[in-house]
């Protein structure tokens, strides 16, 4: 892994400019160079705090945290996030303020912001909704701070919507660099990005559509394997091609599980629901047709039953690349005789990369920070070489 100094020298390569004062919705909005700075500023803060050197860049503030669906790591990781840069965090419950009386967005994203730099938001339910909400927030502080409302204009972090989750994915490739020693090692790895039979369903497509997306930008072959009926988002996949064409990879598809673990370097197998069945759960809702949410959850869990095969069984992991792949999840997994009877991967394979696993989640702190940093900092090489040259103490006689 590289040191300080190296990172910095690394940073100054790219070109990154379009990021301060930007928002961070899906990750191939962003160059090459803005990704792999973000990267490099991840590490970096990493190092700082390993070195027991404050990273903090606020004084005060706020960073606001809504999330409509539950989370523990994400959730966690945004609050230390925050709290690295010097931010206080604050959860915005909408049970709790005046949404239910009906205050519109507009008019709750201008109040949360007087004092806010950050607006992170997991919004990943209904297809159509999530992205288009923080669009939509993005418009309205954009439009305080235009009017001189806002003092500052606070910048939005996607921690997952309907139909990316940049923070997940980049964490992900972060380990899978560190991992193998660099991005010029990355080049033909083959990455088999599989779903995985749950005992639940209504799982977002975020994160496959999101590994789709990013590993593709790095010469690698990502094959997205999945049973007849559960595609991700057309969109997505000519995102990935595209991708894939541009950077020298692949991007396959099979509906077979033992063809993509076939001699691979990685694999995330994952549950994740049917785009189409996404998008009839989104119309129902929007309906208030409770009685076709039931229908329709009875149906698409009969339907997951009927491939519970697809699983990463140790019999599987034996076909990958000398039989020793980089198991990788976002967790929770749903472990077959642990957390549920029938699941996503055996129990000996989970616990057999239980600390590879923890260690690809500790990413996800500093990629927030990473991410909130270069939209915050104007030159993030003369901040970082600050920081190191202060050298002030996070925690007094460590």
């Amino acid at each position: 892994m590289k040191n300080f100094n190296e990172l910095l020298e690394e940073l100054k390569g790219y070109e990154f400019s379009n990021l301060y004062h930007d928002d961070f919705h899906h990750t191939w909005d962003k160059s090459q160079d803005e990704v792999q700075a973000i990267f490099a500023v991840a590490d970096a803060l990493r190092r700082l705090r390993e070195e027991n050197i404050s990273t903090r860049i606020f004084d005060s503030g706020l960073a606001i945290s809504l999330f409509r669906d539950n989370s523990t790591r994400t959730r966690f990781s945004f609050s230390s996030a925050a709290n690295l840069l010097g931010l206080e965090i604050q959860d915005l419950d909408e049970g709790k303020s005046q949404v239910a009386h009906g205050e519109t967005v507009k008019e709750t994203a201008n109040m949360i912001s007087f004092m806010a730099d950050v607006i992170g938001i997991r919004d990943d339910m209904y297809i159509g909704k999530g992205h288009q909400y923080m669009k939509d927030v993005a418009q309205y502080v954009q439009e305080g701070y235009d009017a001189g409302t806002l003092e500052q204009r606070p910048t939005i972090v996607n921690l997952q919507c309907d139909v990316d989750h940049p923070t997940q994915s980049m964490s992900d490739m972060l380990h899978v660099i560190n991992h193998f020693g660099g991005v010029e090692n990355l080049k033909g790895k083959k990455v088999a990005m599989t779903w995985a039979y749950s005992p639940s369903y209504g799982k977002p497509l975020s994160v496959p559509q999101g590994i789709a997306g990013l590993f593709t930008r790095f010469g690698m072959e990502v094959a997205l394997a999945h049973p007849e009926g559960y595609e991700i988002m057309p969109e997505v996949e000519e995102i990935a091609q595209k991708n894939a064409e541009q950077y020298g990879g692949k991007f396959t598809k099979t509906n077979s599980m033992e063809e993509a673990f076939k001699d691979a370097d990685i694999v995330y197998p994952k549950s994740w629901a049917p785009f189409k069945a996404m998008e009839e759960r989104t119309e129902l809702y929007g309906n208030g047709d409770f009685d076709g949410i039931d229908a329709l959850e009875e149906k698409l869990l009969e339907q997951n039953k009927q491939h519970t095969d697809w699983a990463c069984t140790e019999e599987l992991m034996k076909l990958t690349k000398e039989g020793k792949a980089l198991y990788m999840h976002c967790l929770p997994a749903d472990i077959t005789g642990v957390s549920c009877e029938t699941g996503e991967v055996d129990e000996s394979v989970f616990y057999r990369y239980i600390d590879p696993l923890y260690l690809e989640a500790s990413y996800k702190p500093y990629i927030i920070a990473a991410m909130i940093f270069m939209q915050k900092v104007k030159d993030p090489v003369k901040t970082l070489q600050r920081l190191k040259d202060e050298a002030k103490p996070r925690v007094g006689d460590l």
